[in-house]
């Protein structure tokens, strides 16, 4: 196993350490192992990039670990009505369609390619700057507004742009299916 992917499982492993932390209100230790976790994100993506690391099975831990610890974030802060549940049903509803479109071609034979497309990069990474900016001022007890509304308005916004072409592209692919 390459460092990058023992990187990515570590990231992972951290992810009930930070759901324990923001529903035991210890948000000091959500936001240091959150940051953490990012930082953990960089450092394999480099290490595979740059020494040519790269495997399979880091090309599905990566996104895997990803959506672990967004997903458990967001249910997390939502939960306990730090963060609006609205957003947290937008962000938590795409992944699911997103797994169960994957699901779908491969009962069908017919597997999509994992490739992110700009806009779902974007979209992760306004996903990750407005739960660090929630867990940072819950923390550090500031108020985070407006860039709170901010980064929601681009959560929104990359969140259906990223839905929408994943969609579009889905169909596209299993269009090839024959109607019996």
């Amino acid at each position: 196993m390459s460092i990058p992917n023992i990187i990515t499982l570590g990231r992972i492993v951290l992810v009930p350490i930070i759901v324990w932390a923001i529903v035991s209100s210890q948000m000091e230790v959500a936001f240091a192992v959150f940051l953490i976790a990012g930082i953990s994100d960089a450092v394999d993506g480099f290490l595979a990039k740059r020494f040519n690391m790269t495997s399979e099975l880091g090309a599905l831990l990566d996104p895997l670990a990803d959506k672990a610890l967004l997903v458990s974030i967001y249910l997390s802060l939502g939960i306990w009505g730090d963060i609006p549940r609205w957003i947290v049903i937008l962000v938590v509803s795409r992944d699911i369609m997103i797994v169960t479109a994957v699901i779908v071609s491969w009962l069908f034979d017919k597997p999509v390619e994992m490739r992110p497309s700009k806009v779902s990069k974007l979209n992760t990474a306004a996903q990750v700057a407005y739960a660090a900016l929630v867990l940072a001022a819950l923390a550090f007890g500031f108020k985070p507004g407006p860039y709170d509304i901010i980064l929601m308005g681009l959560v929104t916004v990359f969140t259906l742009s990223s839905i929408s072409l994943y969609l579009v592209e889905w169909l596209r692919h299993m269009s090839t299916i024959e109607a019996k």
